[in-house]
């Protein structure tokens, strides 16, 4: 597919300097590109790459001042980095709509709908009394299980699986070995010490614009359903237990996991192997470091935490100055004990 400077301007509301019609075929670095590729410099850290760059349009701040000549195209916008993501959220909508129809073999239910314009791979299962709406692909080897619905414009990558009543809403994105409805971790003790196996009758809800990194897993609920909201992105490996509910926009990374029944508020930032226990509330706009694990409800709003257990932020940077002086503090301490004794 090829574009011309003028019509990218066009969809990111910006303004040329330099050719217009110059044509751009692919996406690139600023560092790495060459003639046919549109890059960006939002770092400024980069902008030495920006004067030698073979890129042929760039899209930069309209609070860039050039300090020397520059051959591209300049496309120039308010936020170069948010313009960038909007062309490759453009560029991905375009090469996933290149596919359409239906390869063979793929299985489809009896009683189940199908919009317009909805891609089947090879190898693919639709089950009974499901509701698949228009412009959806469904890669190869995608199970969806029956009375599954799921809404127009959403992509499920190869492997997906999608167990039997859940809904998922419209422009999702779940990519490769995401499996959505699998059993809760439900299991009641017995007098002999055994476990018995609780039935999982619920279901997995997904709005719209979900997006799920690879291999990650969403538990269906024991009753009711684990809801994910409106807008909410997960990483790769992640796990979604029962009953558990995130908010409208919160983002998470890769290798976290939330326990069962707790309820994540919207625009929260959770970091990479964050641990979350087990019916507990997180309030919105909460931000939890890297390998963090949070014991207890957190009620304020916008506050930071980190550290296992986690505590704000700010005291657990304290808390480590503290404890990289600790062998000093010792040192210390056993002399003052030393002449101590010897008085």
């Amino acid at each position: 597919m090829e574009f011309s400077a003028k019509q990218i301007a066009a969809l990111l509301e910006g303004e040329i300097v330099g050719d217009p019609d110059v044509v751009i075929n692919n996406l690139a670095k600023i560092e790495e590109g060459s003639e046919g590729c549109i890059s960006f410099l939002a770092n400024m850290k980069y902008e030495p790459f920006i004067y030698s760059s073979r890129s042929s349009v760039i899209i930069v701040s309209k609070n860039f001042v050039p300090k020397q000549e520059i051959k591209s195209t300049l496309i120039v916008v308010n936020d170069p980095y948010l313009s960038f993501t909007v062309l490759l959220q453009e560029y991905q909508r375009l090469t996933a709509l290149i596919k359409t129809g239906i390869e063979e073999p793929s299985f489809t239910g009896s009683n189940t709908t199908i919009g317009a314009d909805v891609y089947r791979g090879a190898f693919s299962y639709v089950g009974q009394n499901c509701v698949i709406g228009s412009h959806v692909k469904i890669y190869p080897h995608v199970y969806v299980g029956d009375g599954v619905s799921i809404g127009d414009n959403t992509i499920l990558h190869p492997g997906v699986k999608i167990y039997s009543g859940c809904k998922i809403g419209n422009f999702c994105t779940i990519a490769a070995g995401v499996v959505i409805g699998s059993d809760g971790f439900g299991f009641a003790p017995q007098p002999d010490g055994s476990y018995k196996n609780i039935p999982q009758l619920g279901i997995v809800i997904l709005e719209d614009h979900v997006d799920i990194g690879a291999n990650t897993t969403i538990d269906r609920a024991t009753m009711g359903a684990t809801i994910i909201h409106q807008g909410v992105k997960l990483d790769n490996l992640i796990q979604i237990a029962h009953n558990v509910e995130i908010g409208r926009n919160t983002v998470m990374a890769s290798q976290s996991g939330i326990s069962g029944s707790t309820k994540i508020g919207e625009g929260c930032i959770i970091a990479g192997q964050v641990g979350i226990v087990g019916h507990i509330k997180v309030a919105n706009k909460t931000s939890i470091g890297a390998q963090s694990g949070i014991s207890k409800s957190v009620d304020k709003e916008g506050t930071s935490w980190f550290g296992s257990p986690a505590i704000d932020f700010k005291d657990q940077l304290k808390s480590m100055v503290v404890y990289k002086k600790l062998p000093e503090m010792l040192k210390k301490i056993e002399e003052m004990e030393r002449k101590l004794s010897k008085n």
